[in-house]
């Protein structure tokens, strides 16, 4: 495996214990970890097992010296942080939602380093020279016009120098603020389709395309948890259409009746077969893992990606079947794991992969 590259920001994650809500726990005691989606997808691949180096900037401070000794500390490459003398450090803040009750972020992100660091300040020749694969999503787009223009620079580097690249779509209403007068989805879909272009393999959740792109999937209500799952591969194929320089495309199939219990499952689209895969997948039939007490969904997503990417990597995963079977099945695991980062080994996403569902005690 060569070097995996993701590109995006890190921040603080700050959350009430136990489900709380804000009001319940200030004064008082709130667990801060470190997160972002492009460095969740860098620790997931990292604790998977692949090589993997995230590229960020970061104010040259404490916070920052924290971070990249929890980074580091999980196996991720950070020698592609740039550290900079302007900029702060991002945070985001986390209500995890329960039942009924939906999880709620709020985000602190403006001036951060990375939002205003250009794009030809990051050293990408060095950067990219022993890399195959550079991943970003479209929240780091969304944050500045200034990292719009450096996700755009990383991106077309890595396919002139010949790497693969994936993106997810990851839309965030909240971030695409940057440009007055226009609405958060024109932002995203005029950004967006200057990127696109240069990506080999697109990410993204049932409702991104809609959001950013445009295309919509059929018999679809996300808001009464209604998925008609083959529609989704018209979507692919019209992205396909749109871009024809798109390999493939992933969806995540989310059907949530609560906070706490969602079914999960995904399709993997294959331009150059033209066939879609569903995982996970039961008697021949879709049949989507049924989370029925999630500890936490906030960066499920990137744990699906970083699988993904993943497999697509790894010779004895890399088959579309077995990839998206894989990504699912990390991404299952995730949910029930407090904070961004998906904590689990290669083995244990292939022991629930391969069938193993029941939760029993391992000894």
């Amino acid at each position: 495996m060569k070097t995996i590259i993701t590109f995006g920001e890190i921040m603080g994650r700050i959350c009430p214990e136990n489900f709380q809500r804000f009001r319940q726990s200030m004064p008082g005691k709130l667990d801060m970890t470190f997160a972002g989606a492009e460095a969740n997808v860098a620790a997931s691949i990292a604790m998977l097992g692949g090589d993997v180096r995230f590229v960020t900037a970061l104010p040259d401070n404490e916070m920052t010296g924290a971070c990249v000794t929890v980074l580091k500390g999980i196996g991720v490459d950070t020698s592609g942080i740039k550290l900079t003398n302007y900029g702060r450090f991002g945070l985001y803040f986390v209500e995890r939602g329960a039942n009924q009750r939906p999880s709620k972020v709020m985000y602190d992100r403006d001036f951060s380093a990375v939002s205003m660091t250009k794009g030809d300040a990051y050293d990408w020749t060095s950067l990219l020279k022993d890399a195959g694969w550079l991943h970003t999503t479209g929240i780091t787009p969304a944050l500045s016009e200034v990292s719009a223009q450096a996700t755009e620079v990383a991106v077309r580097t890595a396919k002139e120098k010949g790497l693969m690249v994936s993106c997810d779509l990851n839309f965030r209403k909240k971030l695409w603020q940057w440009q007055n007068g226009t609405t958060a989805t024109e932002l995203a879909e005029k950004t967006m389709r200057s990127i696109l272009p240069y990506v080999d393999v697109v990410i993204a959740n049932e409702e991104d395309a809609h959001d950013v792109l445009g295309i919509s999937a059929e018999n679809t209500d996300i808001e009464e948890a209604k998925l008609d799952v083959n529609k989704y591969e018209g979507v692919a194929k019209e992205i396909v259409r749109q871009f024809p320089n798109v390999r493939k495309v992933a969806i995540t199939l989310r059907e949530s009746f609560s906070a706490t219990h969602n079914n999960w499952g995904a399709m993997l689209f294959d331009a150059k077969t033209k066939k879609m895969h569903l995982a996970p997948v039961k008697d021949g039939k879709y049949s989507p893992y049924q989370i029925k007490n999630i500890i936490d969904r906030v960066g499920g997503g990137d744990s699906f990606g970083a699988a993904l990417v993943f497999a697509l990597n790894t010779p004895e995963l890399a088959k579309p079947q077995h990839a998206i079977r894989f990504a699912v099945a990390s991404s299952c695991l995730c949910h029930s794991i407090n904070g961004d980062f998906n904590y689990v080994s290669r083995d244990e996403v292939e022991t629930l992969m391969n069938g193993s569902t029941s939760g029993r005690v391992v000894r």
